[in-house]
């Protein structure tokens, strides 16, 4: 289990490593078996590659492009994916009505049977006395072991308190993963969405600066709210790369005009392919990115 300090924490590594523990073993989540990763054309563990599909989707908080709460919808369209390892945004836990005060991540975690990690941006008093605290924020699905977790502090403007001013606050999430002897690290990530971009600008240089502090593979998922060649995105590329630069639009889902749903990775991590979904479980499609991870000392 990993323990290093971060600057940035907002919750201790160790805390947020158990609660990943916890729920897959309250979800009786056993070690995976066949995988996506399995299925990689022509990739057998033991070879110098090392195969992960991952995916992003910005869930709507259970919401359909229909604006129809359904839970199972969600769990289906990922699903489908296919995916080892899933990037979440728009998250509900006990959030409110419009998601059935639902714990959305350790629920879609069960029902996938997988791990997860939930990263709160907001973490707000119950709505009732004695009810749970809602928490809005993303999160990371997968079926291979979790090494660590941490919740990351970057910039943000609140959308819960009137005239915010731009400060540190949580939400971007980081899991170590363990890939048949590979570790790789994963974020997920959900940008500003307002047309001002320094916000997003500020996100970018502080997301930068966590994923300098970690050595391997790396792969950046998420929203991010500006189309790739956006100015405010322009100091990504170099440390990282975009997974799927010919990809079709993400958003809306029906019909969609933009595409600022990517998936981004290191310059030592291989895309063999990469899509987008068509389905409309949320207002948002999802992307798909098949990876090969290099092992150490190949």
């Amino acid at each position: 289990m990993d323990r290093k300090p971060r600057r940035s924490l907002h919750r201790a590594p160790a805390a947020a490593v158990a609660a990943v523990l916890a729920v897959a073993a309250a979800l009786g989540v056993a070690a995976p078996g066949a995988t996506a990763a399995d299925r990689t054309d022509g990739t057998e563990p033991g070879t110098a590659r090392v195969p992960l599909r991952v995916a992003t989707y910005n869930i709507h908080a259970g919401a359909g492009q229909d604006g129809v709460f359904d839970l199972d919808r969600t769990a289906a369209a990922i699903r489908d994916l296919d995916a080892d390892v899933v990037g979440l945004e728009e998250v509900d836990v006990h959030w409110g009505t419009r998601s059935d005060f639902a714990d959305e991540a350790r629920e879609l975690a069960g029902r996938l049977h997988m791990r997860v990690f939930f990263a709160p941006i907001y973490d707000l008093p119950p709505a009732t006395p004695g009810g749970e605290r809602r928490q809005y924020g993303v999160a990371v699905l997968s079926r291979f072991p979790v090494r660590g977790a941490w919740n990351h502090e970057i910039t943000r403007l609140s959308t819960q308190t009137p005239d915010p001013v731009p400060a540190p606050a949580p939400g971007f999430a980081e899991v170590a993963v363990g890939v048949r002897g590979v570790r790789v690290h994963v974020y997920a990530t959900h940008l500003d969405y307002r047309k001002d971009p320094s916000v997003r600008r500020a996100q970018v240089d502080d997301m930068l600066e966590v994923l300098a502090e970690d050595r391997g593979p790396k792969v950046l998922l998420g929203d991010f709210n500006a189309e790739p060649d956006a100015p405010e995105l322009a100091r990504l590329w170099g440390p990282l790369a975009d997974a799927d630069p010919d990809g079709g639009k993400t958003y809306p889902a029906a019909g969609p005009v933009s595409r600022i749903d990517l998936v981004t990775v290191s310059p030592d991590v291989t895309v063999t392919g990469a899509y987008e979904s068509g389905t409309t479980a949320s207002d948002h499609r999802p992307v798909v990115a098949d990876l090969l991870l290099r092992r150490r000392g190949r």
